[in-house]
C-alpha cells in the first residue's frame, strides 16, 4: 500500500533553503540512503557553550525520521527501512526530519551533550529533478541548511 509521506505542518513561510539535483534514481533509494545516514556522525568546530569566543572541537551525530501520518515522524533506520522503501513511489514528495545531536570532550575526556539542531527536509522527484526545500525548526543554528543538504548529496554519491 502506498501512502502519502507528506508532513502536513511543513512550515508554508519562505523555504529557507533551496537546491536542485539531476537524480536518476528513485525515491525508495533516497529513503535507503537517508536511513543508512542515521547514526553517521562527524566533528566540526563551533563556538564554546560557556566560554564566548572560545572554539571548541565537538560531534554531530544524525538522526533521520520519516513522516508517517502527515503528522508523525517515525526513525528511519537500517531495521525498517526496508519496509518502509516498499510503501514509497518512484517519484514525488518525501519529508524526514533530521535531528542532529552534538557533544564535545571535557577536560576529563567526558562526553558532554548539548542542545541540537532540528530541521525539516522536504524531498521531492520528478522527471530526474531531486529537489531539496530545507527548514530549520528548532535550535542554536550551529548547522546550517546547506549543510544538511551536502551531507545527503555527499551520501547519494557515495552510494550509502
Amino acid at each position: 500500500m502506498m501512502r502519502k509521506r507528506i508532513y502536513r505542518r511543513f512550515p508554508n513561510r519562505e523555504v529557507q533553503f533551496e537546491q536542485r539535483h539531476r537524480y536518476y534514481l528513485d525515491m525508495p533509494y533516497l529513503v535507503k540512503v537517508m536511513a543508512n545516514m542515521n547514526g553517521k556522525f562527524g566533528m566540526f568546530v563551533t563556538e564554546s557553550i560557556t566560554q564566548r569566543g572560545h572554539r571548541i572541537q565537538a560531534k554531530r551525530e544524525i538522526g533521520v525520521e520519516i513522516v508517517i501520518n502527515g503528522v508523525d515522524f517515525s526513525p528511519l533506520d537500517y531495521e525498517n527501512v526496508a519496509s518502509i522503501a516498499d510503501t514509497i513511489e518512484p517519484e514525488g514528495i518525501v519529508d524526514f526530519r533530521v535531528n542532529l545531536k552534538y557533544s564535545y570532550l571535557d577536560g576529563k575526556y567526558n562526553r558532554v551533550p548539548f542542545r541540537g539542531d532540528i530541521f525539516l527536509v522536504r524531498t521531492a522527484l520528478e522527471s530526474e529533478i531531486l529537489t531539496f526545500r530545507i527548514n530549520h525548526i528548532d535550535g542554536p543554528s550551529r548547522t546550517e541548511c546547506g549543510r544538511v543538504a551536502d551531507t545527503i548529496i555527499d551520501e547519494l554519491r557515495r552510494g550509502a
